[in-house]
């Protein structure tokens, strides 16, 4: 009996030393994720206020925002940092609440538990507990100006700054953990002999998707920083950092993921590395200046277009190390994987070759430079466009392995020297891309009325495309495949028809039939689906392991 007390007297004492320890990390989890915003000498900015002139045009001070008959927002940003960040959240309020609306509602649909997205949000804070730290004094304080216009709503995830600050380190974060092909863009740029009248000419497709919602209110940003130079990005509420942009230097960069490690801890995120390349760069140089000195904790291309240099290059840089490739050609390509000396050696990058969607983009895409002759603007659009898989090949509407995935956030078009650049409208880069001057609108002293500010005598014709039956399929079969990913009940025979020639098509059949216990049904399918260009390795293995777990469901 003695035994028996001391046994439950040593149990209980173990089980309070861990309830202690628990409550204990609990504490330092709570605390060690809290991030302050940082210090500002000068907050009168608060106290501003944006003038509503009807129809979504605003103006404050010199600074203004509205809504173009193109579907695109446009804003002027001016100022000093915490300055620019105010007047960016004052007048893209509504844009600020809707983003982050579009992103809560994407992460409850793929963490339905209330508990789990609790615990995700202190693992996401612990990971980014030195975020900060790895962030420019200057960028922290334009953040913090942007979150004072972020929806009080979320307070339950973190305060605003420490919200907006985190949502900045979300691409990387997405990109390490999951690899997927949310990130998958191309890019390239022709000068000198490959281009009709020897100008630079970059062209890219930035294929980030996270939900239709997230793409629906795209903002062409300039801004007139009191430090550095004169730029032009393509963003979205609360959003500072840059993925595609140019500086009135002609000066262009984008950024295109490349396999990566998982991170063990934060560090400076990819989009803000860009940003200061655009801000503070003048030259191909200063561009990888600015790359060495920041660590960042994913791997990522940074293609840099230079009117100065006359010619572009790839700034390619992973958490360890940095190395950059020039093509010493009149034309460059870059998709998802390194090409430099040092970089393309790796095992890892090797992997990336053999086993992703880029290698074949990147072939498609030198086939056709070469074909098309002479590059010209709407040559680059088309190019951006082609849904085509080697040798003109029918691969399926969006399949990742096209240069034209058909779920592009955007897609840009830049000429440098005449600082020109033409972003694409919705759905996609299927809409009129529409032309914007920077000599001409960094010229403008603020706007008084509203009116259209992008050049229509340059802009490009939407694609065909959208009006031919292909395009209606393919909506068709976006519906199926989201009822599909809602848990819904759909007709698979309906599905493949409607995109009969992409592997995708017969693979999501597959495993709706297998959940549903039609093992023979989905057995057809996904031999069907070998039989089709498949964009993965990863993918091709599932449906191989999928047919073997149902021939020994079938086996006698």
């Amino acid at each position: 009996m003695l035994k028996q007390k001391k046994f439950w007297k040593r149990v209980l004492w173990v089980f309070g030393i861990a309830l202690i320890l628990l409550l204990i990390g609990a504490i330092y989890l709570v605390e060690v994720t809290k991030i302050a915003p940082p210090k500002t000498a000068d907050t009168s900015s608060l106290q501003w206020q944006r003038t509503d002139h009807g129809n979504g045009f605003y103006t404050l001070k010199n600074n203004w925002f509205r809504h173009s008959k193109s579907g695109l927002y446009e804003m002027y940003v001016e100022g000093n940092p915490f300055e620019r960040g105010v007047i960016n959240g004052k007048l893209s309020k509504e844009l600020v609440v809707r983003q982050e609306d579009h992103f809560a509602e994407q992460i409850t649909k793929m963490v339905p538990s209330k508990f789990k997205r609790n615990f995700l949000k202190y693992l996401i804070g612990f990971f980014n507990r030195n975020l900060d730290k790895n962030i420019t004094a200057e960028y922290r304080e334009e953040i913090y100006g942007v979150s004072t216009s972020a929806s009080p709503q979320y307070q339950y995830l973190g305060t605003n700054y420490q919200r907006i600050l985190n949502y900045h380190a979300a691409h990387d974060i997405g990109h390490a953990v999951q690899n997927l092909a949310l990130v998958g863009c191309t890019s390239f740029g022709t000068w000198g002999s490959m281009s009709a009248d020897s100008t630079m000419i970059i062209g890219r497709n930035f294929d980030f998707y996270v939900g239709d919602k997230f793409a629906e209110d795209k903002i062409v940003a300039f801004f007139n920083p009191t430090k550095g130079h004169k730029f032009m990005t393509v963003t979205w509420g609360g959003f500072v950092g840059a993925v595609s942009g140019m500086n009135d230097q002609g000066l262009s960069v984008t950024i295109n993921a490349a396999k990566t490690s998982l991170p063990t801890g934060s560090a400076t995120p990819v989009s803000l590395v860009t940003r200061e390349i655009l801000q503070y760069a003048k030259n191909i140089t200063e561009a990888i200046s600015i790359a060495k000195s920041r660590k960042m904790f994913v791997s990522e291309s940074f293609l840099v277009a230079s009117a100065a240099d006359n010619k572009a290059v790839i700034i390619e840089k992973t958490p360890e190390t940095l190395d950059v490739y020039d093509s010493q050609k009149d034309f460059i390509i870059c998709t998802n994987h390194f090409q430099s000396k040092g970089l393309g050696k790796t095992k890892m990058n090797i992997e990336q070759e053999k086993e992703s969607a880029s290698t074949y983009r990147y072939k498609r895409l030198t086939e056709l430079l070469h074909a098309n002759g002479k590059n010209t603007v709407q040559k680059t659009i088309n190019i951006l466009r082609d849904q085509k898989g080697l040798n003109g090949t029918n691969i399926g509407m969006g399949n990742e392995k096209a240069i034209n995935q058909l779920i592009a956030h955007h897609s840009v078009v830049f000429e440098p020297k005449k600082l020109i650049v033409w972003v694409s409208t919705s759905p996609w880069q299927l809409g009129q891309y529409v032309a914007y001057d920077l000599n001409k609108i960094f010229l403008l002293q603020g706007m008084k009325a509203d009116r259209e500010i992008a050049d229509s005598s340059l802009a490009i014709a939407p694609d065909s495309f959208l009006l031919m039956p292909g395009y209606k399929n393919f909506q068709v079969f976006r519906n199926i495949k989201q009822r599909i990913m809602d848990g819904g009940k759909v007709n698979t025979d309906s599905l493949v028809a409607s995109n009969p020639e992409f592997y995708n098509a017969y693979l999501l059949a597959g495993d709706y039939l297998y959940k549903q216990k039609d093992y023979t049904a989905a057995l057809k399918n996904y031999k069907l689906a070998l039989t089709k260009i498949i964009a993965t390795k990863k993918e091709e293995d599932h449906i191989r392991e999928q047919i073997q777990k149902i021939n020994k469901k079938l086996a006698p």
